[in-house]
C-alpha cells in the first residue's frame, strides 16, 4: 500500500494540543492561523504519496552509483522529484522570508518532515541535511555568510552536510586530524578526510555547502581546539554563483544497510578553501546547533517510518483471513481476519500507542524550539531553552528505538510475508535502524540526559521537569474520567524524583554509575514524558466527548492502553536502574 499522511492526528496535536495557532499569534505571527497550516500538510501529504512514496521501493533497490571517480548518481527519479520540490517552496518552508522563506516555525516544519520521511526517508534526508546547514549558519555566519549562502538553501539551489565524522574520530572528536591553515586573504586551506556524510555528493544540486569542523595550527588541543568552516564544493564566485571547483572529492560512498537512495559518502579535502563560520576553536558549540536541530528532525522521521509499517501492518490485519477468533463466528469465511485476535491487537496498539505519543511529544519539542526563539518574553526564552536541552536527546533516542521496535511489531504482524521485500516492511526496519547511529548514537544520548543535564545540576532541570507532569496531574486528578490517568502518572512523577536524587548520590562516589543507570534512565523518563503526554491528550479527547469525530474515542481508548499495558514497563526500569554498575563492570574483561 501506498504510504497516506495521518493528517487528523497532525492536526489534532498541532491545533488541540498544542494550540500552535495560538502561540503564533503570541509571537507576532497571526498569519500563520489553522487553515494555513492544514493547507500546508494536505500539500506535503499529496506531494509524499504521490511524488516521493513511489520512489521509496524502487531507489532502495537501485541505490546510489559512482560512474566515475568523484561522481555520484542519486537513483532514478530523485532529481525530477527533488526539482518538482523546490519548485514548489518546501525547501524555504522554515526559513525567514529575508531570505526567500516562507517562515513557518519548527513544529510545522516537522510536522512535515514527518511525512516525507514516512513516505521515502532516503530521499527526505537530502533536503532535511541541507536544512540543518541553513539553521547553523543563520545562527553562527556573519551578514556576508548569511546572504552569500542562505538564499541558495532557501531556494534548494545549493544543498548542504555535516562533516564531523573521522575514520579514527567518532563520538570523541577531540581525536579529529582535518587541519586548516590559515591564508593571507583571510580564508583557510583545509586537509583532511571525512566519513558518514550523509548527501556529501549527489547530482540534485549545483553545489553543496560543507560545514567541516577542522583543527586550526597552534589550536588547543581536544574539543577546545575545534573550529567550523564553510568548504564549498565549488567556489562562489563575485556574484555569489558556483564558480571554480573547489578541493572537495567524494571518495566512496558507503554500502550500507538501509537508505540505498541517500548518498553516504567519504569526503576528502585536499588543500580545500574554507571560511571559518563563527568564532576560532568554537565550532563544536556552533556544531552542536545543527546537531540538536538534527535530533529532533531525524526523531520527526522515525516516527514517520514508525507511522509507514504501522499502516502496512493494519491494513494486512484487516485483510489476511487465519484462524477463528474466540466467540461466535465473524463472518461466513473459512477464516477470520487476523485483527480479531487478542495478540495482534497487542501488536497494533502498542504501535499506534508509541507513534501517536512519540508524535506529539516530539512536535512540543520542537514547539519548544520555536518559543525559545520567538517568545517576547526573554525570561520564557530562557526558561523554554532549558527544557528544550532536557528533551532533545530524550526525543532523538526514544522516538528512534521505539521505531526500531514498532517496524519489528509490524513485520511480526506479517509473519513471514513482513520478511520478504515486496511487503516493504523489511525496507523500513533496514531504513529506519540508522536513527539511532545518527547524531550522536543512542548511549551518547543516554549519557547526555543523564550525565550532562541531570547529574551536572544535580537533578535540577528534571524537578522543574517533574514538577511541571506533576502539577498536571494534581489540576486533572481530582475529575472522575482522568483519574485513572493522573494518579501512575503522579506516581511516577515522584518514583523518578527518588531515584534521580539516588543516582546523584550514587554517582558522587561510583564513576560507572552514571553509565550504568543511563540507558534505563532515558527510557524511564520517556515513559514519563509519553505518559504525560497520553494525559494531556486523555483531557483534550474528554473535552469533545461528544463529538461525532471518532479520534477522541481513539484517543481515550489508546491512552488507557498505554497506561494499563505498556506504563508498567516503569517498574522493571526502576529496579534495573537500582541494581547499580556492579553486575556490569565486576566481570574480567576476558569473561565477555
Amino acid at each position: 500500500m501506498t504510504y497516506q499522511i495521518p493528517l487528523r492526528d497532525i492536526q489534532f496535536v498541532l491545533h488541540e494540543l498544542l494550540q500552535v495557532p495560538a502561540m503564533l499569534e503570541d509571537c507576532g505571527q497571526p498569519e500563520l492561523d489553522a487553515g494555513t497550516i492544514d493547507q500546508v500538510l494536505a500539500a506535503a501529504g499529496q506531494f509524499a504519496s504521490e511524488v516521493i512514496a513511489p520512489l521509496n521501493a524502487p531507489g532502495d533497490a537501485h541505490g546510489c552509483s559512482m560512474p566515475s571517480p568523484g561522481v555520484v548518481q542519486t537513483p532514478p527519479g530523485f532529481k525530477k522529484a527533488y526539482d518538482e520540490f523546490t519548485k514548489n517552496g518546501w525547501a524555504g518552508l522554515a526559513c525567514s522570508p529575508e531570505f526567500g522563506g516562507q517562515g513557518f516555525p519548527s513544529v510545522v516544519a516537522n510536522a512535515v518532515y514527518e511525512v516525507f520521511g514516512g513516505a521515502n526517508m532516503a530521499w527526505a534526508s537530502y533536503p532535511g541535511m541541507s536544512h540543518a546547514t541553513y539553521v547553523n549558519v543563520s545562527a553562527n555566519g556573519s551578514e556576508e555568510q548569511k546572504a552569500l549562502y542562505l538564499p541558495k538553501i532557501a531556494s534548494g539551489e545549493w544543498a548542504g552536510t555535516m562533516c564531523l565524522t573521522e575514520p579514527n574520530a567518532g563520538t570523541d572528536l577531540g581525536l579529529m586530524r582535518t587541519r586548516a591553515v590559515a591564508q593571507p586573504d583571510g580564508s583557510y586551506s583545509i586537509t583532511g578526510s571525512k566519513i558518514f556524510i550523509s548527501g556529501g555528493e549527489q547530482d540534485l544540486t549545483g553545489n553543496i555547502m560543507h560545514l567541516v569542523l577542522a583543527r586550526i595550527t597552534d589550536a588547543p588541543p581536544g574539543v577546545k581546539g575545534i573550529s567550523l568552516f564553510i568548504v564549498p564544493k565549488f567556489i562562489p564566485d563575485a556574484n555569489g554563483a558556483a564558480g571554480a571547483r573547489n578541493g572537495v572529492v567524494c571518495g566512496s560512498i558507503e554500502h550500507k544497510l538501509g537508505i540505498h537512495g541517500n548518498s553516504t559518502c567519504t569526503i576528502n579535502f585536499d588543500g580545500a578553501t574554507g571560511w571559518l563560520l563563527g568564532a576560532p576553536n568554537k565550532g563544536l558549540a556552533g556544531m552542536f546547533v545543527q546537531m540538536n536541530h538534527m535530533r529532533v528532525l531525524v526523531g520527526m522521521i522515525a516516527i514517520g517510518l514508525m507511522e509507514a509499517a504501522y499502516q502496512k501492518a493494519l491494513a494486512y490485519a484487516k485483510d489476511r483471513l487465519q484462524g477463528r477468533t474466540s466467540g461466535a463466528r465473524s463472518s461466513s469465511e473459512v477464516a477470520d481476519p487476523i485483527i480479531g485476535h487478542a495478540d495482534v491487537r497487542r501488536m497494533l496498539l502498542t504501535q499506534k500507542a508509541n507513534i501517536e505519543g512519540a508524535r506529539a511529544l516530539a512536535l512540543w519539542t520542537a514547539q519548544l524550539s520555536d518559543l525559545q526563539r520567538l517568545h517576547p518574553d526573554p525570561a520564557r526564552r530562557n526558561e523554554t531553552a532549558e527544557l528544550l536541552g532536557l528533551l532533545t536527546p530524550l526525543v532523538k533516542a526514544l522516538s528512534s528505538d521505539l521505531a526500531v521496535e514498532g517496524t519489528l511489531l509490524a513485520m511480526q504482524v506479517f509473519g513471514g510475508h513482513g520478511y520478504i521485500r515486496e511487503n516493504g516492511v523489511e525496507q523500513h526496519l533496514r531504513d529506519v535502524r540508522i536513527v539511532g547511529l545518527y547524531e550522536g548514537t543512542n548511549g551518547v544520548q543516554a549519557m547526555d540526559l543523564l550525565g550532562r543535564k541531570v547529574l551536572a545540576d544535580r537533578g535540577r532541570q528534571m524537578g522543574a521537569f517533574l514538577d511541571m507532569a506533576g502539577a498536571f496531574a494534581e489540576t486533572c486528578g481530582p475529575r472522575e474520567a482522568m483519574r485513572e490517568f493522573a494518579e501512575p502518572l503522579a506516581a511516577l512523577a515522584a518514583d523518578i524524583r527518588q531515584l534521580t536524587s539516588e543516582l546523584v548520590a550514587t554517582s558522587a562516589h561510583d564513576p560507572h554509575a552514571a553509565g550504568a543507570a543511563a540507558a534505563p534512565y532515558l527510557r524511564l523518563v520517556g515513559h514519563l514524558a509519553l505518559a504525560w503526554t497520553w494525559a494531556r491528550m486523555a483531557e483534550v479527547a474528554f473535552r469533545n466527548a461528544g463529538s461525532t469525530d471518532p479520534i477522541y474515542a481513539s484517543k481515550i481508548a489508546t491512552a488507557r492502553f498505554y497506561f494499563q499495558r505498556l506504563l508498567p514497563q516503569t517498574a522493571a526500569l526502576c529496579g534495573e536502574i537500582r541494581a547499580g554498575s556492579s553486575a556490569l563492570m565486576e566481570p574480567a574483561v576476558e569473561l565477555l
